[in-house]
């Protein structure tokens, strides 16, 4: 038992002192190794980064500085491996260096060490160099200059060196055992915030409004401080579940422009219960920028328009009289997102806007709206906004309580009329869509009505050109 604690304390003695050896000699390695990155963004803030790099390491303990990753890396997600020695090497410990030099921060390394302020002189522009040391750096700086204590800054600072702790570069610092001193290709793997994607989409209508012309776009942005360069681009579309929890920053020890183009652009294929998707050629994602990519291009896609007239369900159990005049008509377009339309693609969650050419061709935007993740053969409706050519008046024209029997039990009779106006120089169809609360029957009706659900009652208004048509109705609610 002895003889196994005195061999363990032998080995921390050498891989203290190797440890202390590597810290003088730390390899470095920077985006010229890179060989292959890949990027794979998800929807929530969250990407996984693969940088593959050549690396040289000696045989034993090596420090390897890995520069240039992510500012936001989740260093709790790292994960190296070797890729033309598997096995070559196991990891002891990685910290990750967020703390970047600045003036400030270069400064504030130095309180309690000496530094040189070289002054000039104003009228002979001689300088001269004198010794000082840092005292504090906070909100200011306080120099002891000899005997005396300054403040302010004389003159230029110089100092010696750069604190080892100081990088100019987001860094990860790995501590590692090589069991070769071959030259390796590497492959770090994390997840990062500050990457982000979105979906956008631009539909022109055509001239009748009953077909549309859709093109989408991948809209990336990239904060994470890392420039990817010739990155193969994957993107998830779908709710990944996380963790949310408080991520600590720190070291820690491992055990093991755009131009359209009618083709799409992107692969898709399903994963898990997600969808992908990938860029068919690399592409550099700058550090602070953001690019559109294209996702893909249907024309004389099948739409339908509708006028929309939304009642409430509030004026069924009691008397209200008018309920409005000059009512909005809400404006949607529906289209199936199936092949036979030139889609069928799993399109992902983000915002469609509409566009129209006016009489004189020009492209005006008529309205837009947020879609979520819509598979194929599925139906995508947009709310474009209200109509101002079509307007309508609504009032109850009769309310009586017909029984009432016990604390829940009443039944109330009530009748509306709708009238609807239409300004345009052609017919429209008005749906007229009511909340029906409880038990309910309509009694009589002036057009026969669609039971959408079992508390939704709508009538199909057909209004002509210039003219107007009324809607009457009377329904027994049962509470």
């Amino acid at each position: 038992m002895k003889k196994s604690l005195a061999f363990i304390a032998i080995l921390l003695s050498i891989t203290m002192l190797q440890a202390a050896h590597a810290a003088s000699d730390e390899k470095k390695s920077d985006v010229s190794d890179q060989k292959e990155v890949a990027v794979t963004i998800y929807n929530q803030d969250l990407a996984l980064v693969k940088d593959k790099r050549r690396v040289s390491l000696g045989k034993g303990f090596n420090r390897l500085a890995f520069r240039e990753v992510s500012a936001q890396i989740r260093p709790e997600t790292a994960l190296m491996k070797s890729i033309s020695h598997p096995g070559g090497f196991f990891l002891i410990e990685q910290n990750f260096d967020f703390d970047l030099l600045t003036p400030q921060k270069l400064l504030e390394k130095y309180v309690g060490r000496k530094v040189g302020i070289i002054k000039t002189n104003p009228t002979t522009g001689a300088e001269t160099y004198i010794d000082a040391t840092v005292l504090s750096a906070n909100n200011g700086i306080v120099l002891k200059v000899g005997d005396n204590i300054e403040t302010g800054t004389p003159g230029r600072i110089v100092y010696k060196d750069v604190p080892e702790n100081l990088r100019d570069r987001p860094t990860l610092v790995i501590d590692l055992n090589s069991g070769t001193a071959d030259s390796q290709d590497v492959e770090l793997s994390y997840l990062t915030g500050g990457l982000s994607w979105r979906a956008d989409y631009v539909a022109e209508l055509g001239a009748k409004d009953d077909t549309l012309d859709l093109s989408g776009w991948v809209t990336l942005t990239n904060q994470s401080g890392a420039r990817y360069k010739d990155a193969k681009l994957q993107l998830v579309a779908g709710d990944v579940h996380r963790v949310q929890r408080e991520m600590a920053m720190g070291g820690m020890v491992l055990e093991k422009a755009m131009a359209a183009d009618n083709a799409p652009r992107m692969k898709e294929e399903s994963l898990f219960e997600y969808h992908l998707y990938t860029l068919d050629r690399p592409t550099t994602i700058a550090e602070n920028q953001t690019k559109q990519v294209a996702l893909l291009s249907a024309g004389n896609v099948s739409a339908t328009k509708e006028f929309l007239l939304k009642g409430n369900e509030y004026y069924y159990s009691s008397s209200y009289g008018d309920l409005g005049q000059k009512l909005k008509v809400g404006v949607f377009v529906e289209f199936m997102n199936k092949e036979e339309s030139g889609l069928g693609m799993p399109l992902p969650k983000g915002t469609i806007r509409v566009y129209k050419k006016d009489a004189s061709g020009n492209v005006q935007f008529v309205g837009e709206d947020e879609i979520d993740h819509t598979p194929k053969n599925e139906k995508v409706r947009l709310k474009l906004g209200d109509a101002f050519d079509v307007t309508a008046d609504k009032k109850q024209t009769d309310f009586k309580k017909v029984a009432a029997a016990g604390k829940y039990n009443y039944i109330y009779e009530s009748a509306y009329k709708v009238d609807i106006r239409n300004a345009k120089k052609e017919a429209v169809t008005v749906k007229v869509q009511e909340p029906m609360p409880g038990d309910w029957a309509i009694m009589s009706e002036c057009l026969p009505h669609k039971k959408e659900t079992s508390n939704t009652a709508s009538w199909a208004v057909e209004v002509p050109a210039e003219g107007s048509a009324s809607l009457e109705y009377r329904v027994r609610v049962r509470w």
